[in-house]
């Protein structure tokens, strides 16, 4: 193999450190010694979904087209997949030049594209999804017994640790599927991504011992392939960073509603459709009557302080209530008298949190606009001047800038994105689309700007100073290990460690027609870790 990129969610240096001075990751450590190293600063915004679409094309948002977990049409969404990914790929660029590729696990890639090798796709693919070439997902559990793309337990209590479990045999399933298909595709180039690096802090929060659990199975495969596999070259990146948040939940919407700029209603015609996600647990027999004012008063004060849907059957799941509440509550009453934002009357708002920023609803661009684009520029300066007042309760501000999007966000897609970009004081503060109390506890660990690179190998310049990289930089520095120019599009440079040739312009890209994911599944599981609301 000529070039291994080890791709590891939310790794950084807060995280990796400890685990270098107990030993916990040699095999990591090493490639982080033996090479050049240092931070990888993300993107904005720094979520998964948008931001490993960034590292592997090599591309901003508003070039690739992948802003969020979530896609917009108008008022109404849908999940993310490789559709929306509108720029060429690490592997379709190696396929281009005549090279095979292994890539297991890459966030946002399903459907894969027909190339050389084998693609099978990870994080927000469905249990089982489409894979190239076709066949191959079988053949993968036929010879290892078992391939899953999410845990068995994903969400809820882990009173037995078997949740857990699950976790650390979703990392030996990558290592042991990637090294399965290096050897019977033989690739040049090989990715495997590993997300549980990431889950961990999400579902155990502060149980650290977890934490290194996970990075030791995860370096156990990494020494495996690196021993099967043999790679000239090895880069290992994150897509962003983890630490604390110290600060709070800032209800944006509840914030614009307070300055007249966002609009509310109680009639359901402005509830997110994510909040309409049925499942068998929550959506009864259709027996129930319909009459349940009461209900509807405790749903719509429920919504006040944060108990959605999800929230709320996380909470009946836990007591073992989800399904009496099933067959004796109707759906409708959930939702009913719950305050939402009114999209179509609002004047701007905030779609969802890890999009980071409020778009304006425009005339003529939005289904039912509200303010002229006459005045776009002159609203977006009183919006962006509004957010950029907002207070914490202890009088510090909420946000490090507050800016058009066009400061971080470029390109053919910028305008699918919102309109002004919010960026939290230090990454302490999270943002909630809902409504009700201004400010609210944040989760405890969540995502920071600074991620890690390490390169290290043949032709690699161990003492090259990688000070000032950034995501953008992963994909020219991978096409450089390959030999391979880096493209004009990509809005990083190969780094320093590596000799790149010069960037040259490809053919425009034929992005593929945009396919619905329709998976319920996939919902709930953003739902249940708090991506969606």
């Amino acid at each position: 193999m000529q070039t291994l990129l080890v791709g590891l969610d939310a790794a950084c240096a807060p995280v990796l450190e400890p685990l270098f001075v107990n030993g916990d990751v040699p095999n990591l450590e090493s490639l982080f010694e033996e090479g050049a190293s240092g931070d990888l600063e993300s993107q904005v915004p720094p979520w998964t979904a948008s931001a490993w679409p960034s590292l592997y094309t090599g591309a901003n948002p508003g070039k690739h087209g992948a802003f969020d977990f979530l896609r917009f049409d108008g008022y109404d969404w849908d999940i993310v997949n490789a559709t929306d990914v509108r720029q060429r790929t690490l592997w379709e660029y190696a396929d281009d030049a005549g090279l095979t590729s292994v890539v297991v696990n890459a966030p946002v890639t399903s459907p894969p594209p027909d190339v050389d090798g084998a693609v099978i796709p990870g994080y927000l693919a469905a249990e089982s999804p489409p894979c190239h070439p076709e066949g191959v997902l079988e053949e993968v559990r036929e010879e290892l017994g078992d391939y899953r793309v999410y845990a068995e337990r994903e969400t809820g209590e882990d009173t037995t640790g078997e949740r857990f479990q699950d976790y650390l045999e979703l990392c030996r399933m990558r290592g042991e599927a990637f090294r399965y298909l290096s050897e019977r595709f033989d690739p040049e180039f090989g990715f495997v991504q590993f997300q549980k690096t990431d889950t961990v802090f999400h579902d155990y929060p502060g149980e650290f011992e977890k934490v290194r659990e996970v990075y030791r199975a995860v370096d156990e495969q990494v020494g495996a392939i690196l021993e099967t596999c043999d790679p000239d070259t090895v880069v290992v990146a994150s897509d962003h960073g983890m630490g604390e948040y110290d600060g709070y939940e800032f209800r944006a919407n509840q914030f614009l509603r307070e300055h007249d700029v966002v609009e509310a209603t109680r009639d359901g015609a402005g509830v997110p459709s994510w909040f309409q996600i049925k499942d068998e647990e929550l959506t009864g027999d259709g027996d129930a009557p319909d009459d349940h004012p009461f209900l509807e008063q405790l749903a719509a004060g429920a919504a006040k302080v944060g108990l959605t849907h999800q929230r709320g059957k996380a909470i009946l799941d836990r007591f073992g209530l989800a399904e009496f509440v099933g067959k004796h509550v109707p759906i409708g009453a959930v939702f009913a008298a719950s305050e939402a934002v009114d999209f179509a009357e609002s004047t701007a708002y905030l779609r969802s949190p890890s999009e980071l920023g409020v778009r304006l609803n425009v005339a003529g661009r939005d289904p039912d606009g509200v303010v002229p684009e006459s005045e776009y520029e002159s609203v977006r300066d009183d919006v962006i001047e509004l957010l950029a007042s907002a207070e914490t309760p202890d009088g510090d501000p909420v946000f490090e800038e507050v800016v058009p999007r066009e400061a971080y966000i470029h390109g053919p897609y910028a305008e699918e994105a919102v309109d002004v970009l919010c960026v939290p004081a230090d990454f302490e503060h999270s943002l909630s689309a809902l409504l009700g109390e201004r400010f609210d506890d944040p989760e405890p660990w969540n995502h920071k700007l600074q991620g890690t690179i390490a390169v290290a190998g043949d032709g690699v310049d161990a003492a090259a100073d990688l000070t000032g990289a950034h995501l953008f930089d992963v994909a020219p520095t991978v096409l450089a290990t390959l030999d391979l120019a880096p493209a004009e599009v990509m809005d990083g440079d190969a780094l320093a460690a590596v000799d790149a040739p010069e960037p040259t312009s490809y053919p425009e890209y034929d992005a593929s027609e945009h396919a619905t994911t329709e998976d319920a599944e996939v919902a709930q599981r953003l739902s249940d870790l708090g991506y969606l609301e």
